[in-house]
């Protein structure tokens, strides 16, 4: 199956083949002809699945020879939970629409509202956003969504997760009824569920998550650790494997700007991204990070959520999610595009029966690391697992491809927002 049996045109077709697009991915190949069709859309996807080519390609397709938007107008609003994976999506859109004369803008909080307004008066064809900013901008006349046609909502169940409810109901009150509304989501929850029979109008389900799968070829590991040791150890691996390229996870934004210090201190280059980070500065750390000039990346899961960085040779849990579908998220993130790629959890006493609950969710144990120097003063219940040298995990620049289990949650503990 080729992009353009799918439905899509030379133009486009001739953008994604020269970024390197051969065929499609599953996700792809079930989503672009049914939005093609005009059909409402509720599609399980994770990230790394090429979901973003697979609703923004045949929207490209739909719009590439309508006639322009007049003043304020919008046709295709794409909403996404945070900054990052907004303009990431716009990035995409700009990408994929090189050979067209199609407008687009993309508009999140954190930074000054009025060239956004200002850009907006103008109208635009397709237009990417975060919640928040899109309301904001809506109530001061800068959008006028009469001649809307298509509504994206990317990663919905992260919008749920983040309290975006009420939100999300107060758009759709102001869009047209007649529309084709796309529902992208990590998981098909209870909660996705009812929102979709809300809000979609017969849709087509597509789920492009294989059940009961994680990352086949991302190797896993696990080390018990003392609370108070495990800076120690994340330092000595970083030192012992020449590591220059790695994303670390913390549970929340003091955690990793306490940990972001302690390794700048260690003359390790370090950088954090989280939500009381404005956006220059997440921006500046991750273009530091993919550039080289950062070694360590350090954030929590809602900051990291749609970062694109490719060839991530390694993910450090320094902190165990409570949520077992953010691990499968968080080591989603290496081995992708066919590299591959490893993941570190560092588990301290207290996240003993986080990191059970993750390899029952995974059905699937991780390799129990040990490192010299650093052993835990607590063992975890007794039961089989592989235990590994510290000199076994590879070194350097590996990855390859995740793979995607059955999502549910197994903790419900208040997390710190990101």
């Amino acid at each position: 199956m080729t992009f353009a049996e799918l439905g899509l045109s030379k133009p486009i077709t001739e953008a994604i083949t020269k970024l390197g697009y051969s065929q499609p991915t599953p996700i792809q190949e079930q989503s672009i002809p049914a939005i093609l069709l005009h059909q409402d859309l509720l599609a399980a996807a994770q990230t790394g699945t090429g979901k973003t080519a697979a609703f923004v390609l045949p929207i490209l397709e739909k719009l590439r020879q309508q006639t322009p938007c007049q003043s304020k107008e919008i046709k295709a609003l794409i909403v996404t939970p945070t900054r990052e994976l907004a303009a990431q999506i716009d990035a995409n859109v700009q990408d994929y629409a090189t050979h067209l004369k199609l407008r687009h803008h993309v508009i999140f909080g954190g930074v000054n509202s009025k060239p956004q307004f200002k850009a907006l008066l103008s109208g635009c064809e397709i237009l990417t956003a975060t919640l928040g900013r899109l309301l904001d901008l809506y109530q001061q006349g800068a959008i006028d969504f009469s001649k809307l046609q298509i509504l994206v909502l990317d990663e919905a169940d992260r919008m749920l997760d983040m309290g975006f409810i009420h939100d999300i109901k107060r758009l759709l009150k102001l869009l047209p009824k007649q529309r084709q509304t796309l529902l992208f989501s990590a998981t098909f929850s209870k909660d996705i569920r009812q929102l979709a029979q809300q809000f979609l109008n017969k849709p087509s389900e597509i789920n492009a998550n294989p059940e009961n799968q994680t990352a086949r070829q991302v190797e896993q590991f696990y080390t018990l650790v003392d609370y108070e040791q495990k800076t120690d150890l994340l330092k000595q691996l970083i030192r012992q494997f020449q590591w220059q390229q790695v994303l670390v996870f913390t549970r929340t934004k003091h955690g990793a700007n306490r940990l972001t210090q302690k390794l700048e201190r260690a003359k390790i280059k370090a950088a954090a991204i989280h939500g009381n980070k404005s956006q220059n500065a997440r921006v500046k750390a991750l273009a530091g990070f993919k550039s080289g000039e950062i070694d360590i990346l350090v954030a929590t899961d809602i900051a990291a959520r749609g970062l694109d960085i490719k060839q991530l040779p390694q993910i450090v849990n320094f902190d165990l999610p409570n949520v077992a579908e953010d691990y499968v998220h968080r080591i989603g993130r290496t081995g992708r595009a066919g590299e591959s790629g490893s993941a570190y959890s560092l588990v301290s006493e207290d996240q003993v029966e986080q990191l059970q609950a993750i390899e029952t969710f995974i059905k699937e144990r991780l390799n129990h690391l040990e490192v010299e120097g650093f052993k835990a003063s607590f063992a975890r219940p007794k039961s089989s697992h592989k235990t590994t040298s510290a000199r076994h995990p590879r070194q350097g620049r590996n990855n390859s491809t995740p793979r995607r289990p059955r999502q549910s949650r197994f903790a419900h503990r208040k997390n710190e927002q990101a």
